[in-house]
This record gives structure tokens, C-alpha cells and sequence, in this order.
């Protein structure tokens, strides 16, 4: 009987060590795995706020379509495609119109960046079919409107940068990022 459970004994001792070894190539896999969730993490975020944004363009859109007569949208699909245009050329051509209009821009105090932006809607207009705007000051209106909205939905929606007060001593909780950066 004792034999019998010295090898019993023996047995559960190397299952032990297998269930031990195998735990830790499991932890090493689940490291591994949890930087690739985080990476991943990061892109879907990237892709929330990409979505988001888009969204809030859309929506500022559509309401500038109610309040500027000279705006039209014939459907909400109008209004996506309108506002995927716009946030492209907000990207790419706009940063490039105003390098080029800087002296323009700063002789006018920075006001010829509504008809830059004007321009833009304009340009989006003409792309596409279902959105609609007729003449420059409706451009000029529309686009005053839908940056003070998109603005504000952003302002509202935003990360907010936390104060703690620890030992009668103020700092604001950042968290390094690596490469100098801290959010």
C-alpha cells in the first residue's frame, strides 16, 4: 500500500512540475499577448475617435443644412459622404492652402481662413452629388457654423486632464508615454 502511494506521490510530483512548467510558457504567451491587446487597443481607439469625429462632422453638417438656407443635404447618407469628404480635405489640402495664404492670412489677422474653409465646403460640394451649396457667403456662413460645432461637441467629448491635490500640493496626473511624451 505504501508502495502504491509513493508512486501516487511521485506522480502528482511530476504533474506538478508539468502544470508548473506549462504555467509559465502560458504566462510568458499571455504577456506576449497582452502588448498585442494593447496595440490593438491603441488602433481601436485611433478608430473611435476617427468614427467619433466623423460623426461629429456629420452632425455639424446636417444642422448647418437647417440653419443656412444656401446648404442643402438631399439624405443623411449625403451628409456622411459630405463630411468623410470634408474631414479628407480638412487633412490634406487645407494645412496646404493656408501655408500657401499666409500672407494673406496675416495681413487679415488670420480672417481669410473662413474662405479657406469656405473653399473647402465648396470643393466638397462639388464632389458630392447630394450636398449642395450655392454661392461663396453660404460657404462662408456654413463653415463658420459647422467649425463652431464640431468645436463644441469635441470640447465636450474630450480626454479632461485630472488635478490631484496631494499633501496641500497641486499636480496634474500625466502619464509618460515614452519617446517625451506625457498625456
Amino acid at each position: 500500500m505504501s508502495e502504491r502511494k509513493a508512486q501516487a506521490d511521485e506522480k502528482a510530483q511530476h504533474t506538478r512540475g508539468e502544470y508548473v512548467s506549462i504555467l509559465k510558457r502560458l504566462a510568458t504567451q499571455l504577456s506576449g499577448l497582452r502588448r498585442g491587446f494593447e496595440m490593438a487597443s491603441k488602433r481601436r481607439q485611433l478608430v473611435i475617435n476617427i468614427l467619433f469625429k466623423w460623426v461629429a462632422l456629420t452632425a455639424s453638417i446636417m444642422i448647418t443644412s437647417y440653419l443656412v438656407d444656401g446648404i442643402r443635404i438631399a439624405d443623411i447618407s449625403s451628409a456622411f459622404l459630405a463630411a468623410a469628404v470634408l474631414g479628407i480635405l480638412n487633412v490634406f489640402l487645407r494645412p496646404i492652402a493656408i501655408i500657401l495664404t499666409l500672407p494673406v492670412n496675416i495681413l487679415s489677422l488670420g480672417l481669410f481662413t473662413f474662405a479657406i474653409n469656405a473653399l473647402m465646403l465648396m470643393i466638397t460640394s462639388a464632389t458630392i452629388s447630394g450636398f449642395e451649396v450655392k454661392g461663396f457667403w453660404a460657404a462662408v456662413i456654413g463653415s463658420f457654423i459647422i467649425s463652431i460645432i464640431s468645436w463644441v461637441i469635441n470640447t465636450l467629448t474630450r480626454k479632461k486632464v485630472t488635478i490631484k491635490v496631494e499633501n496641500d500640493r497641486e499636480f496634474i496626473d500625466l502619464k509618460n508615454k515614452g519617446n517625451d511624451k506625457w498625456e
